[in-house]
Protein backbone atom coordinates (compact mmCIF):
# COMPACT_ATOMS: atom_id res chain seq x y z
CA UNK A 1 0.00 0.00 0.00
CA UNK A 2 0.78 3.79 -0.83
CA UNK A 3 -0.03 6.22 2.18
CA UNK A 4 -0.32 9.63 0.40
CA UNK A 5 1.44 12.31 2.28
CA UNK A 6 2.52 14.63 -0.99
CA UNK A 7 0.91 15.07 -4.19
CA UNK A 8 2.13 17.13 -7.22
CA UNK A 9 -0.78 18.51 -9.92
CA UNK A 10 -0.25 19.80 -13.13
CA UNK A 11 -3.02 19.73 -15.55
CA UNK A 12 -3.96 20.96 -18.61
CA UNK A 13 -7.53 19.37 -18.53
CA UNK A 14 -8.28 20.95 -14.80
CA UNK A 15 -11.98 18.81 -14.83
CA UNK A 16 -12.91 18.16 -11.47
CA UNK A 17 -9.48 19.12 -9.93
CA UNK A 18 -10.63 21.63 -7.30
CA UNK A 19 -12.98 19.07 -5.66
CA UNK A 20 -10.59 16.49 -5.98
CA UNK A 21 -7.83 18.16 -4.02
CA UNK A 22 -10.20 19.43 -1.78
CA UNK A 23 -11.13 15.84 -0.91
CA UNK A 24 -7.47 14.78 -0.70
CA UNK A 25 -6.88 17.87 1.40
CA UNK A 26 -8.69 15.72 4.17
CA UNK A 27 -6.15 13.63 4.56
CA UNK A 28 -3.48 16.33 5.05
CA UNK A 29 -1.70 16.04 2.31
CA UNK A 30 1.09 18.38 0.74
CA UNK A 31 0.28 19.77 -2.66
CA UNK A 32 2.92 21.04 -4.83
CA UNK A 33 1.50 22.47 -7.97
CA UNK A 34 2.94 24.46 -11.39
CA UNK A 35 1.09 27.56 -13.07
CA UNK A 36 -2.66 28.16 -13.81
CA UNK A 37 -2.92 24.92 -11.94
CA UNK A 38 -1.36 26.38 -8.82
CA UNK A 39 -3.25 29.40 -9.04
CA UNK A 40 -6.79 27.31 -9.53
CA UNK A 41 -5.83 25.90 -6.28
CA UNK A 42 -5.09 28.53 -4.62
CA UNK A 43 -8.26 30.26 -5.67
CA UNK A 44 -10.24 27.87 -3.76
CA UNK A 45 -8.38 28.01 -0.14
CA UNK A 46 -6.10 25.34 -1.15
CA UNK A 47 -2.72 25.44 0.30
CA UNK A 48 0.06 24.97 -2.36
CA UNK A 49 3.63 25.03 -2.93
CA UNK A 50 4.96 26.38 -5.73
CA UNK A 51 7.51 23.60 -8.03
CA UNK A 52 9.92 26.09 -8.50
CA UNK A 53 9.82 26.70 -4.84
CA UNK A 54 10.36 22.42 -3.84
CA UNK A 55 13.01 22.89 -6.14
CA UNK A 56 14.68 26.19 -5.65
CA UNK A 57 15.26 26.48 -9.50
CA UNK A 58 12.36 28.54 -11.74
CA UNK A 59 10.37 27.88 -14.44
CA UNK A 60 12.40 29.19 -17.80
CA UNK A 61 11.97 29.08 -21.72
CA UNK A 62 8.46 29.57 -21.89
CA UNK A 63 7.77 27.25 -19.40
CA UNK A 64 8.90 24.58 -21.67
CA UNK A 65 11.36 23.50 -18.55
CA UNK A 66 9.48 23.03 -15.07
CA UNK A 67 9.30 19.97 -13.79
CA UNK A 68 12.19 18.75 -14.96
CA UNK A 69 14.60 18.66 -12.25
CA UNK A 70 16.24 15.72 -9.96
CA UNK A 71 13.86 16.85 -7.02
CA UNK A 72 11.02 15.97 -8.97
CA UNK A 73 11.89 12.64 -10.85
CA UNK A 74 14.30 11.81 -7.79
CA UNK A 75 11.09 12.25 -5.62
CA UNK A 76 9.42 9.99 -8.24
CA UNK A 77 11.55 7.27 -8.86
CA UNK A 78 12.93 6.37 -5.64
CA UNK A 79 12.37 3.37 -4.10
CA UNK A 80 11.00 3.79 -0.56
CA UNK A 81 12.39 0.30 0.35
CA UNK A 82 15.72 0.79 -1.02
CA UNK A 83 18.13 1.90 1.88
CA UNK A 84 20.67 3.52 -0.66
CA UNK A 85 17.47 5.03 -2.40
CA UNK A 86 16.65 6.56 0.84
CA UNK A 87 20.02 7.66 2.01
CA UNK A 88 20.39 9.78 -1.19
CA UNK A 89 16.96 11.19 -1.02
CA UNK A 90 18.05 12.51 2.27
CA UNK A 91 21.34 13.50 0.91
CA UNK A 92 19.77 15.39 -1.52
CA UNK A 93 17.22 16.78 0.36
CA UNK A 94 14.31 15.46 -1.93
CA UNK A 95 11.21 14.54 -0.08
CA UNK A 96 9.32 11.54 -1.82
CA UNK A 97 5.90 12.26 -3.84
CA UNK A 98 3.55 9.63 -3.74
CA UNK A 99 0.77 10.99 -6.05
CA UNK A 100 0.70 12.83 -9.21
CA UNK A 101 -2.45 14.37 -10.76
CA UNK A 102 -1.03 14.83 -14.43
CA UNK A 103 -2.77 15.32 -17.80
CA UNK A 104 -1.03 16.15 -21.26
CA UNK A 105 -1.19 19.40 -23.36
CA UNK A 106 -4.38 19.02 -25.77
CA UNK A 107 -2.06 18.17 -29.06
CA UNK A 108 -5.05 16.49 -30.68
CA UNK A 109 -6.90 19.36 -30.20
CA UNK A 110 -4.39 21.95 -31.43
CA UNK A 111 -3.96 20.03 -34.76
CA UNK A 112 -8.07 19.50 -35.21
CA UNK A 113 -8.44 23.49 -34.90
CA UNK A 114 -8.50 25.09 -38.53
CA UNK A 115 -5.46 27.18 -39.06
CA UNK A 116 -3.43 25.55 -37.15
CA UNK A 117 0.37 26.13 -38.04
CA UNK A 118 3.12 23.71 -37.36
CA UNK A 119 4.66 25.84 -34.81
CA UNK A 120 1.94 25.68 -32.94
CA UNK A 121 1.82 21.96 -33.22
CA UNK A 122 5.04 21.99 -31.62
CA UNK A 123 4.08 23.92 -29.17
CA UNK A 124 1.65 21.45 -27.87
CA UNK A 125 4.34 18.47 -27.71
CA UNK A 126 3.98 17.42 -24.02
CA UNK A 127 7.71 16.68 -22.61
CA UNK A 128 7.52 17.05 -18.75
CA UNK A 129 4.01 15.66 -18.71
CA UNK A 130 4.80 12.08 -20.22
CA UNK A 131 8.11 12.23 -18.65
CA UNK A 132 6.92 12.98 -15.01
CA UNK A 133 3.89 10.26 -15.76
CA UNK A 134 6.64 7.76 -16.70
CA UNK A 135 8.57 8.30 -13.96
CA UNK A 136 5.85 7.77 -11.32
CA UNK A 137 4.38 4.82 -13.66
CA UNK A 138 7.52 3.02 -13.07
CA UNK A 139 7.25 3.18 -9.42
CA UNK A 140 3.74 2.25 -8.91
CA UNK A 141 4.48 -0.10 -5.73
CA UNK A 142 4.55 3.67 -4.20
CA UNK A 143 3.53 6.26 -6.79
CA UNK A 144 -0.28 6.49 -7.18
CA UNK A 145 -0.81 8.14 -11.00
CA UNK A 146 -3.42 9.85 -11.81
CA UNK A 147 -3.89 11.07 -15.47
CA UNK A 148 -7.95 10.72 -16.25
CA UNK A 149 -10.59 12.87 -13.85
CA UNK A 150 -12.41 9.74 -14.18
CA UNK A 151 -10.51 7.75 -11.99
CA UNK A 152 -10.62 10.88 -9.04
CA UNK A 153 -13.79 9.20 -7.28
CA UNK A 154 -11.85 5.30 -7.17
CA UNK A 155 -9.02 7.27 -5.89
CA UNK A 156 -10.33 9.07 -2.88
CA UNK A 157 -13.06 6.35 -2.01
CA UNK A 158 -10.01 3.71 -1.68
CA UNK A 159 -8.08 6.22 0.55
CA UNK A 160 -10.64 6.77 2.63
CA UNK A 161 -11.26 2.78 2.76
CA UNK A 162 -7.55 2.53 3.56
CA UNK A 163 -6.43 5.27 5.55
CA UNK A 164 -4.98 6.95 3.05
CA UNK A 165 -3.05 4.35 1.43
CA UNK A 166 -4.08 2.93 -2.16
CA UNK A 167 -3.15 -0.72 -2.69
CA UNK A 168 -0.45 -2.16 -5.46
CA UNK A 169 -3.29 -3.29 -7.32
CA UNK A 170 -5.02 -0.63 -7.89
CA UNK A 171 -1.71 1.66 -8.85
CA UNK A 172 -0.60 -0.96 -11.40
CA UNK A 173 -3.80 -0.53 -13.26
CA UNK A 174 -3.58 3.23 -12.95
CA UNK A 175 0.29 3.03 -14.55
CA UNK A 176 -1.18 0.32 -17.21
CA UNK A 177 -3.64 3.39 -18.49
CA UNK A 178 0.07 5.57 -18.02
CA UNK A 179 1.87 4.02 -20.52
CA UNK A 180 -1.14 3.32 -23.17
CA UNK A 181 -2.25 7.05 -23.17
CA UNK A 182 1.47 8.01 -23.37
CA UNK A 183 2.10 5.50 -26.33
CA UNK A 184 -1.03 6.64 -27.82
CA UNK A 185 -0.17 10.33 -27.50
CA UNK A 186 3.86 9.41 -28.97
CA UNK A 187 2.03 7.92 -32.15
CA UNK A 188 -0.48 10.55 -32.57
CA UNK A 189 2.74 12.92 -32.83
CA UNK A 190 4.58 10.57 -35.02
CA UNK A 191 2.21 10.49 -37.41
CA UNK A 192 1.30 14.14 -37.79
CA UNK A 193 4.78 14.78 -38.05
CA UNK A 194 5.28 12.05 -40.58
CA UNK A 195 2.45 13.60 -42.39
CA UNK A 196 4.48 16.71 -42.45
CA UNK A 197 7.56 15.21 -44.47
Amino acid sequence: MAKIKRVLISLSDKTGVVDFAKSLAGFGIQFLSTGGTAKILRDAQISVTDVSEYTGFPEMLDGRVKTLHPKIHGALLGIRSNPEHVETMKKHNIEPIDMIVVNLYPFRETISKPGCTFEDAIENIDIGGPTMLRSASKNFQSVTVVIDPADYPMIIETMKKNNGEVSAEINLKLAYKVFKTTSEYDKMISDYLKDQL
